[in-house]
Parts: C-alpha cells; sequence; structure tokens
C-alpha cells in the first residue's frame, strides 16, 4: 500500500459521527460551566471590572475592556454561544464567533494566563472546520441536506492529535532538574497535607510517595499518552487518567482543565464508542438490543484503485493538516532558543504546556526618580494592582517591565514629569530557592524596549536548589 493510498484510507475514510457529536456536546458543557463559574463566583467583576491597568500580550496591546456592563454582556453571549454548540444550532457560525469572544476574554490581561485557557482556543478553532453537526443537533433537523451519520476520519483524528500533543508535552516539560529532584510538586504537597483530610496524609510528606507521582505522571503522559490510540491498552490508560484528573481537581485549583482534558480524551475510543454504550446500558437494563454493527467505509474513489488521486480540496485540507501540526509540535519548543532557565526568565514559558513546574514567591519594588529635582518615590504594586496581579507580576519580568513603563506614563499624564528615571528591586524564590535579584536593579526601565528578544536585564539563576532533608 503507497503512502496516498494509507493517507487515503486513514483520513478520508468515512467513520461513525457520534464520538465527535459526543465532543461537541461535552465542549459545549464544559464552556458553559465555565460561564456559569465566573459569574456565580464574581470572578467578572474581580477579574475584569476592578482594574486601572491591565497586563497585554505582546503585539496585542490595542484590546481593551468594554466600556459600561459590556463585560458581562459579553458573557453571556458567550454562554449562549457555548449552549449553541452543544446543541448544534448555528453551529459554525457559533463556534467562529466563540473563538473570538474566548480569545478576546484570554488577551484582556496577561496576568489570567492559564494553559487551559489557551487550550480552549485551539480547540475552538479545530471546531470550527470539523463537521461536528451532522448529526444529533439542531442544524441536522432543520437542513436535512446536511445530515449524515458519518464524518470524515481526518476530522476525528485532528482532535486525536491536538490532545497528544498537549498530554505528551506536559510529560516532556517535566523532565527537567528541579521537577526530578521532586521541587515543586514536594513544596505543594507538604503545603497540603494539614489541610487534606485523608487515610493518606502522610504520604504528601514522605519523599518516596511524591517521587513516585512526580515519575509517574512523567510516565503517564510519555508513555500512556500514545497507549490512549491503540484499543487493547486504550480503557486500561483511561481509567488511569481518570484518577490523575481526579486528583488534580480535588489538590489544585486548575479550573475545568482536568475534566476537560479527561472527558475530551473519549475521542480516543472508537468513533462508534457512544452507540456501543449505549448498546452495553440497553443490555443491562434488560431493553430490546438494536442490531447494530459498524463498518468504515472508503469515500468515492478510494483505496482499491490503483492509484489514489487527491482533489484540490483534499490537497489543501492535507496542507493545512501539515501547518497546523507542524505549529503545535515547534511552538512550543521556541523556549529553547533563549538561554537560562525558562521557569526563571519566562522567556518562551507560555503556550508551551509547561504546567506545574514552578512555584515562584518573590516582590517587586518600583522607584521612581525624577533627575532634575532629586524628588523620589517608592511605588506599591497593590496600589495600582490586583492581588492577583502583583503575584503573577513578581515573577515574570515582561510584566515588570510593563508595569514600569506604565508608571512611566502615569507620571508624565497626572505630574507632568516626562524626564522620570524607574527602578525595581525584585527579589524571588523558584521553587523553594533562596531568594535572589530576578532583574538588574541599576538599569531605568524606561529606557528598555520591549520586545521578543532575549532580555538582558534578567539576572540569571544561580542560587541551587535546596535540598529536600
Amino acid at each position: 500500500m503507497d503512502i496516498a493510498t494509507r493517507i487515503n484510507k486513514s483520513l478520508f475514510t468515512q467513520v461513525d459521527a457520534s464520538s465527535l457529536v459526543a465532543f461537541r456536546i461535552i465542549f459545549g458543557i464544559i464552556l458553559l460551566s465555565q460561564v456559569i463559574k465566573d459569574f456565580a463566583r464574581g470572578l467578572i467583576e474581580l477579574n475584569y471590572l476592578t482594574k486601572s491597568f491591565y497586563f497585554k500580550y505582546y503585539g496585542f496591546e490595542w484590546v481593551e475592556i468594554w466600556p459600561g456592563d459590556g463585560i458581562y454582556i459579553h458573557f453571556i453571549v458567550m454562554g449562549v454561544l457555548a449552549v449553541f454548540i452543544g446543541i448544534g444550532f448555528l453551529y459554525r457560525l457559533s463556534t467562529v464567533l466563540f473563538l473570538f469572544a474566548f480569545s478576546y476574554i484570554f488577551l484582556l490581561d496577561q496576568a489570567l494566563y492559564l494553559n487551559h485557557f489557551y487550550f480552549v482556543i485551539l480547540v475552538s478553532f479545530i471546531m470550527c472546520i470539523i463537521p461536528a453537526n451532522r448529526c444529533f443537533s439542531v442544524d441536522a433537523r432543520l437542513r436535512p441536506k446536511i445530515r449524515s451519520t458519518t464524518v470524515p476520519a481526518w476530522s476525528v483524528w485532528i482532535v486525536r492529535a491536538q490532545f497528544e500533543i498537549v498530554l505528551i508535552y506536559a510529560g516532556i516539560v517535566k523532565i527537567n532538574s528541579d521537577w526530578l529532584q521532586l521541587e515543586p510538586l514536594r513544596i505543594w504537597l507538604n503545603d497540603l497535607a494539614p489541610h487534606m483530610i485523608t487515610p493518606f496524609n502522610y504520604l504528601y510528606t514522605q519523599d518516596w510517595a511524591i517521587a513516585i507521582a512526580a515519575y509517574g505522571v512523567i510516565l503517564l503522559h510519555i508513555v500512556g499518552a500514545p497507549l490512549l490510540l491503540f484499543k487493547r491498552t486504550r480503557l486500561v490508560v483511561f481509567c488511569m487518567y481518570a484518577c490523575f484528573h481526579s486528583l488534580n481537581h480535588f489538590m489544585f485549583n486548575i479550573g475545568i482543565f482536568p475534566w476537560f482534558t479527561l472527558l475530551g480524551s473519549l475521542i480516543f475510543f472508537d468513533p462508534d464508542w457512544p452507540k456501543q454504550l449505549w448498546e452495553r446500558i440497553r443490555k443491562l437494563l434488560g431493553w430490546p438490543l438494536n442490531t447494530y454493527k459498524y463498518k468504515p467505509t472508503p469515500v468515492s474513489g478510494g483505496i482499491n484503485q490503483a492509484a489514489v488521486t487527491f482533489s484540490y480540496r483534499q490537497k489543501a485540507l492535507l496542507a493545512f493538516l501539515a501547518i497546523w501540526l507542524a505549529y503545535q509540535i515547534l511552538f512550543p519548543l521556541r523556549h529553547l532558543l533563549y538561554p537560562g532557565n525558562v521557569s526563571w526568565t519566562e522567556e518562551g514559558h507560555r503556550y508551551s504546556w509547561q504546567m506545574k513546574l514552578r512555584d515562584k514567591q518573590g516582590a517587586a519594588n518600583f522607584f521612581i526618580i525624577h533627575e532634575p529635582t532629586k524628588r523620589t518615590w517608592y511605588i506599591y504594586p497593590r496600589c495600582c494592582l490586583s492581588y492577583t496581579q502583583v503575584y503573577a507580576m513578581a515573577g515574570r519580568p515582561d510584566m515588570i517591565l510593563q508595569f514600569a513603563h506604565y508608571l512611566e506614563k502615569k507620571w508624565a499624564q497626572e505630574y507632568g514629569l516626562t524626564d522620570v528615571e524607574i527602578y525595581v528591586d525584585s527579589m524571588v524564590s523558584l521553587n523553594g530557592r533562596k531568594p535572589q535579584p530576578l532583574v538588574d536593579l541599576q538599569r531605568d526601565f524606561t529606557k528598555i524596549e520591549r520586545n521578543l528578544k532575549h532580555a538582558d536585564w534578567v539576572i540569571p539563576l544561580t542560587e541551587p536548589l535546596k535540598s529536600g532533608d
């Protein structure tokens, strides 16, 4: 079988649509739950309406908050779109609008960055192009022409590939010196021990148990994730992930990520798994069984031909899939282009699935000096920033630079002082190390330009990791 035939068989064969439908419904429910949580916990007001300054992503400084109650309306619209996605109503339009709406919220404040929000954006983009509304949807009921019980196999495989990349990277990034020496997992579990009411509390303070957890997570992601692709090992690995994500949910505050990743991983099962599951339920309940048995069939002009040819549309799709997967694989590696420890410098840290790898504690103090008059101001960041922003900024050089530039503009606008100098004294501890300076105290931050180059004003990490004793 030549390469063209293999590609045709793997990507363009029609497979059962029910797993993609289930994924669409799960995705809609997860998104709606996030919106409801933001309303119920008052996070919209806390995160977006009580600030005078927002940290911006590089290149997206132009993104501004809605005036008045616009942000509330925006979240309501996102909730409605999530429902539309789940029920498959105006599916294409709803997924595109949700992609832009969620991306807007994501871009409002860099201090609120979470890997799973970036993951939602990536999956939202994928949802825009896959035909997840062909059946069991309002669209299929209203538009019989699109109704089908099958979808092309590539629409299932692109979702699988996206999950595989995230899961495998979650293991690869943990093969680093700190994690292999049990940090920062040891710090977190030791801190959790007094607050967890379980028979296994003592394990949180035992290095041998922490080591099993730390190294087990690496194996689960690097070895376990690929095993999701094989039928014989799929269910066992999925159950292991179910235990892992459940523990993550109850032990760490990481939002929707555990449930989104776990339930989304159902896409690795047979494309008709919802039908198989329903038949088993019917059997357990003693209901009459359907005579259901699905067999994938190739598309027209399929694999039995001597030579397989692809249409222009198929070629364009193959090119897109290749570019998308190349980006997903290579972009998380960009931190290798920068010198130093990525958990310290933060250069290339975002969008790279560097999850749960660092515990940073510290503070950044700002000094404004007006040289002509020799006046000096000491700035406590909490006067202008929320607690979340202050905590996030302290260990992130780029955010320190942004805040310094904000203070420069503020002093020019409010006091008419256009020739001030700003210096930052930032002491930070990484994964339990002794605190050390993060940025150069001798550098005037008003003279530093924000860009994507290596920041030579970040002090290299020199403090060694403390012994676990």
